[in-house]
């Protein structure tokens, strides 16, 4: 945040403030992103009243093959490693925002990352956790040479930092100065590129010089439903966005409950939730790939057909047929009326464990949401998107931007979306109460995680339901929010993620 305020204080904008604070975090929060990441916004430029979209997710190596992986032995898409690495596209979306909209030059914004990574800066106790998370999984799964370079850079001492120990990463440093002085173009089309592929094909990963030379981020149309209103808007796939819609849809043409704290407004939500989740993980993938178009999952007949199935008992959540009728999240706002809501994201935790040597550049995973299965849409191929579960949101009113919100989470992304929104939009909430307020989250079949501030009474009205509920103590697994809202009056309200780390800042 302070990374973010230095920039405005430099004399840029928004999107200066959100290439600043993006390029901070894989300094200061490395447990969820970092240079090898990939990255999705929603640019809303006040002077021109529209709201842009940048997919920057990275495609497969074109030489992977679904053939090429069963010949290294692996019958589903692995976590670990090179084979689920995909082309980072955080670093090319920090050019792309900077050079398209931006008011200062990269080795501005980015100043501050690079100082943090420099001189330091002391782990917070839930960075301590998540660091010591990772680290425990990844002593006992990554075994090979393959991963020395992770450990060298994350626990160079063999231990991971504790809550107030110093942290400095010399060699993320020296990478993002590079970044920056290039715009990037090192990254995809010189010395970091290199590295990355000399090192892939070194260890037997896919990666060529063309796939990284060929990379651009695309600019996208955003997409959106009305709900009591509102115009939400998500991006298009190959993210999941489009499961917030849907559940809105569903839930747009029923009445919710006037207490929020009920049994009957949680089972609504679920149920919505599933239904819409059971045709996005069957249908969503690289937009390219997709034998159903997205206009047909949002069409109102369709989604009028999925409530249709909802009653006062849980369901076994099936995908319908509507062709028949480890993440960080930031946003901004500057006194232009420019906004940003932006996310980043190695998917799980520090991602596939695979570190480049003297680079500190950690690749995501997120190739592990391919499938192997031929007939699916969303199965492996080379130069192919993957399913994508990372989702900034954003909120106008006739045409006005009301301002960035977004839930990070895996796949509680979608669901503590629409809860945030239904918090705002149904329980007028403001900001900070939407996020405070207690979470629930759909698992799998009927399957519910319910967090203990709900109360065991709801828990127990929706068992009777026919809901398997777990209570659960652990909250930042319940998703990690920021929502940024303008006022009618113009003035700006802010709310942050009680369950994680967070601050809302502004001058």
């Amino acid at each position: 945040a302070a990374a973010g305020l230095e920039a405005m204080k430099k004399g840029g904008n928004a999107m200066d403030a959100a290439v600043a604070t993006a390029a901070a975090l894989t300094v200061c929060e490395p447990t969820a992103n970092g240079i090898g990441s990939d990255a999705f916004a929603l640019i809303w430029v006040e002077k021109e009243k529209k709201l842009y979209g940048l997919n920057a997710s990275g495609f497969s190596p074109r030489n992977i093959s679904i053939d090429a992986l069963k010949a290294q032995d692996h019958e589903t898409m692995p976590t670990y490693g090179w084979a689920p690495t995909m082309v980072p596209g955080a670093p090319a979306a920090w050019a792309a925002v900077a050079n398209r909209f931006g008011a200062l030059p990269m080795t501005e914004s980015m100043a501050p990352a690079i100082r943090y990574a420099r001189e330091g800066y002391p782990a917070s106790p839930n960075l301590a956790r998540m660091w010591k998370r990772a680290y425990d999984k990844f002593t006992t799964v990554l075994q090979g040479e393959e991963y020395a370079a992770w450990f060298d850079t994350f626990t160079p001492e063999g231990r991971c930092p504790a809550a107030g120990d110093m942290i400095r990463l010399p060699d993320h440093a020296d990478t993002l100065e590079e970044i920056a002085r290039t715009q990037a173009e090192s990254f995809y089309r010189g010395a970091l590129a290199e590295k990355i592929v000399a090192d892939s094909q070194k260890h037997g990963g896919f990666f060529c010089a063309e796939d990284f030379a060929d990379y651009q981020p695309q600019w996208v149309e955003p997409i959106s439903v009305n709900y009591k209103g509102y115009d939400v808007f998500e991006m298009p796939p190959n993210g999941h966005g489009i499961t917030v819609l849907m559940a809105l849809g569903i839930l747009d043409g029923m009445t919710m409950p006037e207490n929020r704290e009920s049994a009957e407004h949680y089972h609504k939500v679920m149920e919505a939730i599933k239904l819409a989740f059971a045709d996005t993980k069957t249908y969503v993938a690289d937009p390219r790939y997709m034998k159903t178009r997205v206009d047909q999952l949002l069409s109102p007949g369709y989604l009028a057909a999925r409530r249709a199935l909802i009653s006062d008992k849980a369901l076994e959540p099936k995908a319908g047929d509507p062709r028949c009728g480890g993440t960080i999240y930031l946003c901004t706002a500057d006194e232009q009326g420019n906004m940003v809501s932006f996310i980043q994201s190695n998917y799980t935790t520090f991602g596939s464990g695979v570190a480049i040597p003297g680079t500190a550049i950690s690749l995501q995973n997120r190739g592990a949401n391919f499938s192997l299965d031929p007939a699916s849409d969303n199965c492996l191929a080379g130069g192919k998107k993957s399913y994508h579960t990372i989702i900034p949101g954003f909120l106008l009113k006739d045409g006005q931007a009301v301002g960035p919100f977004g839930v990070m989470g895996a796949f509680m992304q979608p669901q503590g979306q629409a809860e945030v929104i239904i918090n705002t939009l149904d329980y007028h909430m403001n900001p900070q109460e939407a996020l405070d307020a207690p979470r629930i989250q759909w698992i799998g079949g009927k399957k519910l995680q319910l967090e203990r501030e709900a109360g065991e009474d709801i828990a127990q009205q929706l068992r009777a339901m026919g809901h398997e509920v777990e209570i659960i103590d652990d909250r930042i697994a319940m998703g990690r929010g920021l929502i940024i809202w303008r006022c009618e009056n113009g003035t700006l309200i802010a709310g942050t993620e009680p369950r994680c780390d967070g601050a809302v800042a502004a001058w």
